[in-house]
């Protein structure tokens, strides 16, 4: 068997091939199916470490191609052969990035009904499954301690009152008979004040007038006045106020012996029983729980580093074994403004998002488990081709190989939306691309400009 070595032109014309020793090439032929499968010896730099992980598969086998073509080459005797290639006609499409989460199904409203009552539950009115109305009775309680709670709590206001209203009476009269008091030393204080001026009474007697009014003065200033009248101290006022909050306390847990749903919805948990307490629950759950499944949605986690790319209206595909292969709308309806741990150890920060069922006549119910594609950005009537065309150089640009006269020619580009397959793609020169060029699907690193190729169908 002849095997040659071949050397490339600076023309960028089909390689020469010379004839090489069997060790030569043995070593060479090793080489390249060592660099071809990622193997640690002969890698290529820049090209290979720069290509997106989405082409690495698509790549591996190109880069088999190749080597294969490497290979049909020596065994064909030196002949010239044109490498082959894939490819396919541009056009323009539509091009969707998508984000895949998955997450629970709930109803939009979900309350929790509990009771503190220490009080034994008499009749349960619903099931599990049965839709409620807003204030609708969902349990009845034995009320008879709680009315004895309220009737205590009613006389002990009562008594507050009365007795409020006894001080404010002593009040009025103990203030009216201080005043009376204080007038009467003030008329006699200043007559005697005249007689002492005119002679006629002593020195003592104006004194003791004094201290009479002064005193009656001072009696008179022990009684608080609001808007220029007598009170009672605010301390009977107070009283009231208390006695009248523990009366509106023990009113509202005997109102609570009827046990209520808070929201209009559907019961989709019952866990309480006739004859326990209301307050003693199997596990320690809620008597209730009610969910409003009218309306559901998916309470998802995104992760840090694809939220900023996650905005409130986008539109979301979600799917589920219970649909049976069929799909329904969402829309995205909420963002946490925080992040919180993503737990098991991991330093990423997840934000919760909330993704509201649009389709309401579906199969999905609460509590199962879906998966929704976020419709992160669309690009329509672009240039589009596989993600596994676009060639990254090591100088950081990026292009794509196109046939052209059965030559290779690259042509500068600048990729825009991506999805997992596709990618759109914007010349860096206007008028560069033009519809159904062959552009090659997936490059290899060994394809040179102006390299002879000959295009192949693809394998089925």
């Amino acid at each position: 068997m002849n095997k040659f070595m071949h050397t490339e032109k600076e023309t960028g014309e089909a390689a020469e091939m010379e004839p090489m020793s069997d060790e030569v090439f043995d070593k060479e032929l090793q080489g390249l199916m060592e660099e071809e499968n990622g193997g640690k010896k002969k890698k290529k730099k820049g090209l290979r470490k720069k290509w997106s992980k989405k082409r690495k598969i698509i790549t591996i086998g190109a880069a088999a191609i190749g080597a294969f073509f490497v290979a049909f080459k020596v065994l064909a005797g030196g002949g010239s052969v044109a490498m082959p290639v894939t490819a396919s006609p541009l056009a323009k499409g539509e091009v969707v990035e998508m984000l895949s989460v998955s997450g629970p199904v709930q109803g939009t409203d979900s309350v929790e009904v509990v009771s503190s009552l220490h009080a034994e539950i008499l009749e349960l009115l619903v099931k599990e499954g049965d839709r409620v109305e807003k204030g609708q009775v969902l349990a009845t309680l034995d009320d008879k301690d709680a009315k004895k709670e309220v009737d205590i709590a009613q006389n002990a206001y009562d008594l507050a009152v009365s007795t409020y209203g006894d001080k404010q009476r002593e009040a009025e009269n103990g203030y009216a008979k201080a005043k009376q008091d204080y007038d009467t030393a003030r008329a006699n204080y200043n007559r005697t004040l005249a007689l002492y001026q005119g002679g006629s009474a002593s020195q003592v007697e104006l004194e003791t007038a004094s201290n009479t009014m002064n005193d009656a003065q001072r009696e008179m200033s022990t009684y608080t006045l609001k808007n220029g009248k007598p009170v009672a101290n605010e301390s009977y006022a107070l009283q009231i106020e208390k006695e009248a909050f523990e009366l509106e306390q023990k009113k509202e847990a005997l109102n609570n012996t009827k046990v209520t749903s808070p929201i209009a919805g559907t019961v989709v948990r019952v866990n309480c029983k006739v004859g326990r307490f209301a307050d003693k629950t199997d596990d320690d759950k809620p008597m209730f729980i009610i969910n409003n499944l009218d309306v559901l949605e998916m309470k998802i986690n995104v992760s840090e580093y694809s939220i900023g790319k996650v905005a409130i209206g986008q539109p979301v595909e979600i799917s589920a074994d219970i649909l049976n292969g069929e799909t329904a709308r969402g829309e995205v309806t909420a963002i946490s403004p925080t992040g919180e741990e993503k737990g098991n150890g991991s330093t990423e920060r997840v934000i919760p998002t909330t993704i509201r069922i649009i389709d309401q006549n579906t199969k999905l119910i609460a509590g199962i488990t879906a998966k929704a594609k976020i419709e992160l950005q669309k690009a329509e009537d672009v240039w589009v081709v596989p993600i596994s065309a676009v060639i990254q150089q090591p100088d950081g640009s990026t292009a794509i190989a196109c046939v052209k006269d059965k030559t290779v020619t690259f042509i500068p580009v600048k990729t825009g939306v991506e999805s997992d397959i596709q990618a759109e793609i914007i010349p860096e020169e206007e008028g560069a691309l033009t519809e159904g060029m062959q552009v090659i699907d997936a490059p290899t690193p060994m394809l040179t400009e102006g390299m002879a190729v000959t295009v192949i169908s693809p394998v089925q």
